[in-house]
């Protein structure tokens, strides 16, 4: 078994890995305009599906291990941290575009270590709130700093559409409320069943994707030839860029989907949920930064400094980690 620190490092790392690759989701949608939310969600993690079933043969030993618990399960996970997640997403940048719902997905960790902190303190150990509380208010200030920001540049563009920044800002709240679920119950499965595999964990979620991608896929077709759904004229299945539109979908499937998942499964496994949920601000910072070349603009210095107390404050939680897991209280709460 690797030390507490060892175990510390390898999970930041990790961490980090998986918010590099999740970052890429959120320019899908800014650089497919013309696709519905609906549509781009169900193609991802129809990718992420067909993706994981050739791994899935090379790992089959391994998932043949799995209960038909653990199969419901990653069916839940996929269903909402998923399909769900990404539907939510996808539509809020459409309409608010890519900074808004950024900063929005970026109060993860805040929400997330409190929602640990109170939930799974009989499993990882309570961090007192005085310790947590830094952390918290440096992640929160960034992210209020950057996206005051943003918005004063929206308005001096004159591109800011208060009703629709605000209808994308609560579809971003609905994908924080998916997003938060998920870490916490993919870390019970994790925690619990510590003995296998972070990868065969990450395969198995794009397994149990598929089914739901695929009839989400069909139903979305079917909605669209009956004329409930999608834009007049648009071209099913593969749109007006199908090039386009194909090599995205196989991109996140693969790096952000299944890789992304691997990564933050290894993350999960390693670190308490209070400080792992506190690292997603990785997917912040990258989805910022990524959203900003593709704007091909440098970023203001108030969004630099909220930034700068975004990564402050994911450096104080890595020099006041939580206490170290007692493995005989980390069994699935039930």
């Amino acid at each position: 078994m690797p030390s507490h620190r060892a175990a510390l490092a390898s999970g930041t790392a990790f961490a980090l890995a998986a918010g590099l690759l999740w970052g890429l989701v959120f320019i899908a949608p800014l650089l497919l305009p013309q696709y519905p939310a609906a549509l781009l969600s169900v193609a991802r993690y129809l990718a992420f599906g067909l993706i994981a079933l050739p791994l899935a043969w090379l790992d089959r030993r391994a998932l043949a291990q799995l209960t038909r618990a653990d199969w419901v399960e990653a069916l839940k996970l996929s269903l909402v941290g998923n399909l769900l997640y990404y539907l939510f997403l996808a539509a809020a940048i459409q309409r608010a575009g890519g900074p808004l719902p950024t900063m929005i997905i970026g109060t993860l960790p805040v929400v997330i270590a409190i929602s640990s902190n109170l939930r799974d303190h009989a499993r990882d150990g309570r961090l007192p709130w005085r310790r947590l509380a830094p952390s918290l208010l440096l992640v929160a200030a960034g992210i209020g700093l950057v996206n005051h920001a943003e918005m004063r540049a929206l308005q001096a563009a004159g591109a800011l559409d208060l009703g629709r920044h605000a209808l994308g800002a609560l579809l971003a709240v609905g994908a924080v409320v998916c997003w938060t679920w998920y870490p916490l119950r993919n870390a019970d499965w994790l925690r619990a069943h510590a003995e296998r595999s972070p990868r065969t964990w990450a395969t198995a979620q794009g397994v149990a994707t598929l089914p739901l991608a695929a009839a989400g896929f069909a139903a979305f077709w079917l909605a669209h030839a009956l004329g409930v759904v999608g834009p007049a004229g648009f071209d099913m299945p593969l749109g007006p860029t199908p090039e386009r539109f194909l090599a995205l979908m196989l991109a996140i499937g693969l790096f952000a989907s299944w890789l992304g998942t691997l990564c933050w499964n290894e993350a999960s496994q390693r670190l308490p949920t209070t400080l792992a949920g506190q690292l997603i601000v990785f997917e912040t910072i990258a989805a910022l930064a990524y959203a900003l070349a593709l704007r091909g603009q440098p970023p203001a210095a108030a969004t630099l400094a909220g930034i700068g107390l975004l990564v402050a404050g994911v450096v104080w939680a890595l020099r006041s980690p939580p206490p170290r897991v007692n493995p005989d209280t980390s069994a699935h709460p039930g």
